[in-house]
């Protein structure tokens, strides 16, 4: 996390033997372009049919409660309901009161805003790990990475309606991962920056970032938590990976605004309340609780593992190191190529394991607490270490492309080990894109048919309750396995019918 190399490390250039032999690769240089272009179509398409389905989005279970409290209480009014009687996370309701300030406006754009946010972010960051490389940016390789990353984070699971399209969830799972990554970019900028001025305003937004996120999403908070205490560490400037205590710096302030932002949700008036609803909850430490977040853990790497698309990260990752260490510098530029000294890679190649294997199993064990046994059916949750997986998996294609290209350079033979190579891994990478589609194609149908329903019935509702209804009937229109009205047999304990009543103004529904 912005760690800079030590001073006296072995920087090498390649010589004239190896740029000749780059400048004779007119297959390679023409393949990967095209290669990129086609992945970038492609996951572009998926993604921008997902921006799309936005606009087909209608409430369903959080989404009633959100709605109405933000309408009738304002953000302000949305955030103290939530410290106070809900679950403490403030940051959370000051968001959700922005995105329903005024109806379902926020929630429908909310998608687009998010691929936009992370796209960029995502090309950004790319650009600077090709840099540490010293490979140059290629604009179509980064974007491709990019839109293919996000494509199989939010397609590639069990909940992509969730994911994407279901503002509390996006609100508390996806949108995080997307401020964690610009705040890694911040990182990066802080501990380079030459004016002490802006290293300052730097290390506190680090320190209230944090603390947001904290009180946005326990789940990414505990594995950016993660993240950042294992980079802290390494950041050491004995260690040798740092010249300075400014990386460690960064990290110890956002650790430190993470756990100042989860004590206060942890301490929170709603958040007592929420525990209280669970007395007979055993000890997260007894043998039975153990075991069963254990066996949940493996349940959560069952279904991972079982989605062998995810691996088209690790190949789009291949393009990318590929195409950054093809040809010599533009005109008029030194060469940018150098060695990545060996302690930075060995920490690059060994920090992510930790981050996704501890990161994921500290996900469990908080769905277990807050969901009891099937905890590990919220999908939605495992966003907050599937983008770290997901971002490992292309550095180390990314990695291995680059070591790939290198290493042969310069030999008679390399060009039909390159091309057959770069052929390999763009089929890869076009493949677990196209394994995608289906999802994408239910999704799509289902949104899309659950809106023209839901719009017929909100019409039916609003006449009868203009001509005087204080109960209105309402028919369950489910989608994305969520709750709708009715779930339960007890009305006085659904809460979703409760929201619906609210919304709408009336006093009670009924089934219809």
């Amino acid at each position: 996390m912005g760690t800079a190399a030590v001073e006296g490390e072995d920087v090498r250039t390649p010589s004239s033997a190896v740029r000749r032999a780059t400048g004779r690769r007119p297959l390679l240089r023409g393949l990967l372009p095209a290669a990129g272009a086609t992945l970038v179509a492609a996951g572009g398409a998926l993604i921008a049919v997902g921006c799309f389905l936005g606009l087909y989005v209608r409430p369903t279970s959080d989404d009633w409660c959100a709605a109405w409290k933000a309408r009738d209480l304002g953000v302000l009014g949305i955030t103290s309901d939530f410290y106070t009687t809900q679950n403490g996370r403030v940051a959370n309701a000051f968001m959700s009161g922005v995105v329903y300030g005024r109806g379902l406006v926020g929630a429908k754009i909310l998608p687009t805003v998010i691929a936009v946010c992370f796209t960029v972010g995502l090309v950004l960051l790319g650009r600077e790990f090709v840099r540490l490389l010293g490979g140059r940016p290629r604009a179509p390789a980064l974007t491709a990475c990019a839109l293919v990353v996000q494509a199989l984070v939010y397609f590639g699971g069990t909940r992509s309606y969730q994911v994407l399209l279901w503002a509390p969830a996006t609100i508390s799972h996806t949108v995080p991962s997307v401020i964690g990554l610009w705040a890694l970019l911040l990182a990066i900028r802080t501990v380079r920056h030459p004016s002490a001025t802006a290293r300052v305003a730097g290390f506190v937004s680090a320190f209230l970032i944090g603390f947001a996120l904290g009180t946005l999403s326990e789940p990414f908070a505990l594995v950016s938590g993660l993240l950042a205490a294992l980079v802290g560490l390494l950041s050491l400037p004995r260690l040798g990976l740092a010249r300075d205590w400014r990386p460690f710096t960064w990290c110890l302030l956002w650790c430190s605004g993470l756990v100042f932002g989860l004590v206060v949700l942890y301490a929170s008036p709603g958040a007592r309340w929420r525990r209280a609803q669970q007395p007979d909850r055993a000890s997260m430490l007894s043998g039975d609780e153990l075991r069963g977040t254990f066996e949940g853990w493996l349940s959560i790497w069952d279904s991972v593992t079982g989605q062998w698309a995810y691996l088209g990260a690790a190949a789009v990752g291949v393009l990318l190191g590929l195409a950054s260490g093809l040809g010599g510098p533009a005109p008029g530029k030194r060469e940018p190529r150098r060695a990545v000294p060996r302690k930075m890679l060995i920490a690059m190649l060994l920090v992510p394991v930790p981050v996704v294997v501890l990161g994921s199993l500290a996900v469990m064990v908080g769905l277990r607490s807050g969901y009891g046994p099937s905890g590990w059916t919220y999908a939605r949750t495992w966003t907050s270490f599937l983008v770290p997986m997901e971002l490992a998996l292309c550095g180390y294609g990314a990695l291995l492309g680059a070591w790939g290209g290198r290493r042969l350079s310069g030999r008679r033979a390399a060009d039909p080990v390159l091309v057959t190579g770069a052929v390999a891994a763009g089929c890869v990478a076009l493949a677990a894109v196209a394994a995608l589609v289906p999802n994408v194609r239910q999704l799509t149908t289902t949104t899309v048919a659950r809106s023209v329903a839901w719009d017929a019935q909100n019409s039916r509702i609003r006449t009868e309750i203009a001509r005087g209804a204080t109960d209105v009937g309402y028919r369950p229109l489910y989608i994305g396995a969520l709750a709708e009205p009715f779930f339960t047999g007890n009305y006085e304990r659904d809460w979703v019918a409760a929201c619906v009543s609210k919304w709408y103004g009336v006093d009670r529904i009924h089934r219809r």
